[in-house]
């Protein structure tokens, strides 16, 4: 048997100081997930259930370059986040087991068409195409679990042309690490590949063409990117 055509590769992350790659399996995304940012987007409750949606593995974009302005929107917002990498499989895994599931951690960018993903929400409808559309799952290099340590109160922080526009420390997280995958794991069989970008703090915003983001995570290799033109 024989297909009609080659598909291109899943994308591969770099390792920090490494020639290994981690090929890219499955993206989950967790919203909502720092207080301050709930508040912002005009959700009072906390605690709660994780808000859980996924990107397409072509959704992600190696940090370092020019990516062009989103199609189809006019509102495209920016979201700094820590990002978990997957190295170990794992199912119905209870939080304190979580940790050995984890490879490594980066800092990445959710990207999100705001004014499709708020259409769609005062619809009722699936907001996937507000979050799930290319490169929209920047990443940057990932760090293993070794050389980074445990999450606890690392800051976290973007600068929109060299504004810091997001402030925050990861120890603000409702959920934290452990309890994310724990969660995740009743819904799905985690494998090698899988990443989960861990939510936003608050600060989010709107960027045009010819805007520089910037992001970064104490410990963890910064990610850079210049929007272009579409």
């Amino acid at each position: 048997m024989s297909l009609l055509f080659d598909l291109p590769p899943p994308p591969a992350v770099p390792l920090l100081g490494e020639d290994a790659r981690f090929p890219v399996h499955r993206v989950f995304c967790v919203g909502r997930n720092y207080e301050a940012h709930a508040r912002e987007m005009g959700d009072t409750s906390v605690r709660e259930t994780p808000i859980w949606f996924t990107k397409a593995p072509s959704a992600v974009c190696l940090a370092g370059g020019v990516i062009p302005y989103p199609p189809g929107t006019a509102n495209c917002h920016y979201e700094m986040e820590l990002v978990v990498a997957i190295g170990a499989p794992g199912f119905r895994v209870s939080a304190d087991e979580a940790p050995a599931l984890v490879l490594g951690y980066a800092c990445g960018l959710d990207l999100t068409r705001r004014d499709l993903q708020n259409a769609a929400k005062a619809k009722g409808y699936p907001w996937d195409t507000g979050k799930d559309f290319e490169n929209g799952a920047v990443i940057g290099p990932i760090t293993r679990v070794s050389a980074f340590g445990a999450v606890d109160a690392q800051k976290i922080a973007l600068r929109q042309n060299g504004a810091v526009k997001q402030e925050a420390q990861l120890s603000d997280m409702i959920w934290n690490v452990g309890e994310l995958i724990a969660d995740l794991s009743t819904l799905y069989h985690l494998i090698p590949g899988d990443l989960i970008y861990t939510g936003t703090p608050a600060g989010v915003g709107p960027f045009v063409t010819g805007d520089v983001l910037e992001g970064e995570i104490e410990e963890l290799a910064a990610i850079k990117v210049e929007i272009g033109a579409s």
